[in-house]
């Protein structure tokens, strides 16, 4: 197990490095220039080329990069180029909204969307079967953003149930907290209770009809235990891969969502740096949410590997 775990995670460092790499290029191919939009409309050729000079912008590409990511490892984003503070500081000030609102949303999309799945297989054909279905079309065909608007308008502004936009953190004030989380919670969440759910259905489906269900429901065991037991906890291994691999998802739609409840976080702050052409602000927040996708897929790959042995040795050979 061990060269197992040394191995999943120096693949885990392989992919962030090259991923940085790719970031900070694409970063590059934003139009317009940082130092012109800094200088203004205004500005003198000189004033802009000062400014690239201060920014390090006339650096060789090469020597930009070597800066940047030797300041990552040590957790030094630079400092924005707009704002004129630490990146490390304006992500500490959004970092808990985004993750407040992804933890919720992932909790709510796993509690909705395994048992629902576990319900649609044993119950297949059957009412379960079909709210899963309709559930499933209904939040699957329609974008988190647009769920969120929808939810806004009917249960904010028609019914008044909920608040239109803010947030208070949960460990400000829990009850008001949670009271402004519901809505966004929903909207982030549901698409991927729906995709744990399909997935969930078949694979819990599919342990049904293995030989050792079969015989345990023969053996006179309880049905509930039957499921719980044998199919469930046989199913987890693909149950915990798609888990994981919705974080990215989750994550990217957390963002979004924030920008539709006006909740501060991830989202506006991308959408700054953007705007700024804030090339390290930006840079930064891809990198950590690149970081996160990765190491939510390595406990992944470490938790399979525990539930089935047979993939530990698979992956030390190949």
């Amino acid at each position: 197990m061990g060269r197992y775990l040394v191995r999943r995670f120096f693949e885990g460092i392989l992919v962030v490095f090259l991923a940085s790499i790719v970031i900070f290029l694409i970063i590059r191919l934003i139009p317009g220039d940082p130092a012109q939009q800094l200088a203004g409309d205004d500005a003198t050729l000189e004033d802009i080329e000062q400014i690239r000079e201060q920014l390090g912008l006339n650096d060789p590409i090469l020597s930009q990069y070597g800066n940047w990511i030797s300041g990552v490892v040590q957790l030094d984003f630079g400092k924005s180029f707009t704002k004129r503070v630490p990146v490390r500081d304006l992500i500490a000030q959004s970092f808990p909204p985004t993750i407040e609102l992804a933890v919720a949303a992932y909790i709510f999309a796993l509690g909705i969307g395994v048992p629902l799945g576990v319900a649609a297989a044993v119950w297949a054909k059957k009412a379960p079967d079909y709210g899963a279905s309709v559930f499933n079309l209904f939040t699957l065909g329609i974008p988190n953003f647009v769920l969120g608007i929808i939810l806004l308008w009917i249960f904010a502004v028609e019914l008044d149930l909920f608040p239109v936009s803010g947030r208070v953190s949960v460990f400000d004030d829990f009850v008001a907290g949670v009271h402004r989380l519901v809505l966004p919670t929903i909207a982030a969440g549901s698409v991927i209770a729906a995709v744990l759910a399909r997935f969930v259905r078949t694979s819990v489906a599919e342990a049904l009809a293995q030989d050792y269900v079969r015989t345990a429901h023969a053996k006179g065991l309880q049905a509930r235990k039957v499921v719980i037991n044998h199919a469930l906890r046989n199913a987890l291994i693909p149950i915990v891969t798609i888990a994981a691999l919705q974080i990215g998802n989750l994550l990217a739609g957390a963002i979004v969502v924030e920008i539709v409840f006006t909740r501060p976080g991830f989202g506006f702050l991308i959408i700054d740096g953007i705007n700024g052409r804030d090339y390290l602000l930006i840079q930064a927040m891809l990198a950590i949410l690149v970081f996160l996708f990765v190491a939510a897929n390595t406990i992944a790959d470490i938790t399979y590997g525990y539930l089935d042995p047979r993939i530990r040795v698979s992956g030390l050979a190949s």
